[in-house]
């Protein structure tokens, strides 16, 4: 049976829903998007992904579509027209199509914004074989723009990173830009060495993730050592562990980083509690 999506005020078969090919999010990759979590039918973390959602598009000067409780009803509605358990709703507004190409942008008194929402299933989406395991990683050259902390649809140099990674015979890719890491691919990233989690502090250099403040709210809660600043690979390869936080992936291990194996090569401690703390507090606060 064909997902239903959403597609400017339609709920419509994936089959029956097109955007215009003058579009700015293809043209351009002029729009920004939000993926949120499902667990049990429930969302995660929805305000926060909608209150990112606002300040990316802000970034771009381009206005929210619609109210935040009108966002959750679709998301809502999307959950149950397609009876979904455990899965992601991405959501994606471009400037939308002004009719032909141009760089400048279109007025937005005559020209809607493109919203695009729709449903992806992932069964048993917190039991993944990947957190069981661990992940391994490969260091690239992090050469995006400059505002990283605006969630944009230009996303191809991730998906090079990714493919890179998956040529390796890993899993994944950390981008470094200056000697010191900035994020995965389309997470953030983290060590632990003698009890203290070290991750990135906030920028415009890396994304603002909203698993990331959850993650570091919880750490701090249970009492653990926070040290937000950047780290080297090297440093990192020196770690008793590391992992990365995402709204797809919640808290999951890393366990080699470009061939050299962290601790045991297997998920430690640290990662492993602060993704069960995550996953119990997420249920209970989904809405």
């Amino acid at each position: 049976m064909a997902r239903t999506v959403y597609l400017n005020g339609e709920y419509l078969p994936e089959t029956e829903a097109s955007v215009s090919i003058f579009d700015r999010g293809f043209l351009m990759a002029d729009g920004v998007y939000e993926v949120t979590s499902v667990l049990g039918g429930r969302l995660v973390d929805f305000a926060g992904h909608a209150k990112r959602l606002e300040r990316s598009l802000n970034a771009l000067d381009m206005k929210m579509p619609m109210t935040e409780e009108a966002l959750l009803e679709i998301h809502r509605e999307l959950v149950r027209r397609n009876d979904l358990e455990d899965g992601l709703i991405y959501l994606q507004v471009t400037r939308g199509a002004p009719g032909d190409r141009d760089f400048i942008f279109p007025d937005p008194a005559t020209t809607p914004l493109t919203v695009v929402l729709f449903t992806q299933s992932k069964p048993n989406l917190a039991d993944s074989p990947e957190a069981k395991r661990g992940l391994k990683v490969i260091s690239i050259e992090d050469i995006r723009w400059g505002r990283r902390d605006i969630k944009t649809v230009q996303l191809l140099y991730p998906s090079m990173g990714k493919m890179m990674a998956k040529a390796a015979g890993a899993d994944d890719a950390w981008m470094v830009e200056d000697g010191k890491v900035t994020e995965g691919t389309s997470n953030n990233a983290y060590i632990v060495k003698d009890g203290r989690i070290i991750t990135r502090e906030l920028s415009h250099d890396i994304l603002h993730g909203i698993t990331r403040a959850a993650v570091l709210r919880f750490a701090e809660e249970a009492q653990m050592k926070v040290e937000e600043r950047s780290f080297t690979i090297e440093e990192a390869q020196a770690a008793d562990e590391a992992f990365i936080t995402s709204a797809s992936s919640f808290v999951t291990a890393v366990i080699q980083i470009d061939g050299v194996t962290l601790g045991e090569g297997v998920p430690g401690p640290v990662a492993q509690r602060l993704r069960q703390i995550y996953l119990e507090e997420s249920r209970a606060r989904a809405v």
